[in-house]
């Protein structure tokens, strides 16, 4: 398979790198449940370090031409992002929908990430993620085909679909619905925003990867969704923003990059909905599990933390949380 996949993306490339591109040393890195990335170097007068990501087109997960032209809006807007050479929502040529772009030095798995930084090196990474959140939002996002989305909705939905609910859950969502804040300013959302999407090297930052939830919604979604638990990778109570630290001083970078005041009360709202977000993901993850669709241990393992995310969720209707 590898090997036809080589002389089919070496097809592909030639309108953007030249008849006598090669590929070579092409090998699968992650195989996730939607989709899959491929590493590869594509030789021509130079060898190029090249990334491709393919899957099944689907109605969950924004297409790989939405993706491409969703991550050079953001670019524009001055957002970290990998230079992307391809796209196509056809699945003529590699036998799914592709995007194809140029690999990015660095680290991706968070504890090595935590164990390489300093105070000084998290509280850089910290800003600079405030600032890449600050530029994704102040993207041009029109005439580009980005949905819309409503969080509370979706995730209300996707509980009822698996037909079964806890009563934090059920009493989360009831008063997540009665005290909704007054909405704010439309703008491009990333949708998972995190450590662990994000590619990380000795300056800082080096690029934002995942895009597949891309949508139009809030600013609050992504700055919530950075700073839920699960994202923290057992980093100290008073790093809760990503493992890195405050969610204050996160909000006060986000702040200084944007040029704006944020609502700390809407935060606090915004992130209730992202830890129930959370526990409604961890409820599916073991319903995959549980109805025989992809039987796992890790995704079992996974439906255990719908207790901790429970416990998370009515601590911040009562008050506390991260502050």
């Amino acid at each position: 398979m590898s090997a036809a996949l080589a002389d089919a993306l070496a097809g592909v490339l030639r309108p953007v790198l030249g008849d006598g591109v090669v590929v070579e040393n092409l090998h699968a890195l992650t195989g996730g449940a939607s989709r899959t990335t491929w590493a590869f170097d594509a030789l021509t007068d130079a060898r190029r370090a090249l990334i491709l990501r393919t899957g099944p087109p689907d109605d969950v997960h924004a297409s790989m031409e939405l993706e491409a032209r969703v991550q050079q809006r953001a670019a524009a807007a001055g957002a970290p992002v990998p230079h992307i050479l391809a796209a196509d929502n056809s699945p003529a040529a590699l036998g799914n929908p592709y995007l194809i772009c140029d690999a990015i030095g660095g680290e991706t798995i968070v504890r090595r990430i935590y164990r390489s930084l300093d105070d000084d090196g998290r509280a850089r990474l910290l800003r600079q993620c405030a600032q890449a959140l600050a530029a994704i939002h102040r993207a041009d996002h029109r005439g580009i085909g980005v949905p819309p989305a409503d969080q509370l909705t979706e995730w209300r939905d996707r509980l009822d679909e698996m037909g079964d609910t806890t009563a934090t859950f059920e009493w989360a969502f009831r008063w997540l619905a009665a005290h909704r804040p007054a909405p704010s300013e439309q703008v491009l959302v990333h949708g998972d925003f995190r450590m662990g999407n994000l590619i990380v090297d000795d300056t800082g930052l080096a690029a934002v990867l995942d895009w597949e939830l891309v949508h139009i919604g809030e600013r609050y979604e992504d700055l919530a969704w950075f700073c839920i638990r699960a994202w923290r990778f057992g980093a100290a109570e008073e790093l809760g923003a990503g493992g890195l630290g405050s969610v204050e001083a996160f909000l006060s970078a986000y702040e200084d990059a944007a040029g704006l005041t944020l609502d700390r009360d809407a935060f606090r709202w915004w992130l209730t909905v992202a830890t129930l977000r959370w526990g409604v993901i961890c409820r599916y993850q073991a319903e995959r599990h549980l109805s025989g669709q992809t039987e796992s241990v890790e995704l079992a393992a996974i439906g255990r933390r719908v207790a901790e995310t429970e416990w998370d969720v009515l601590d911040l209707l009562q008050g506390g949380g991260p502050r």
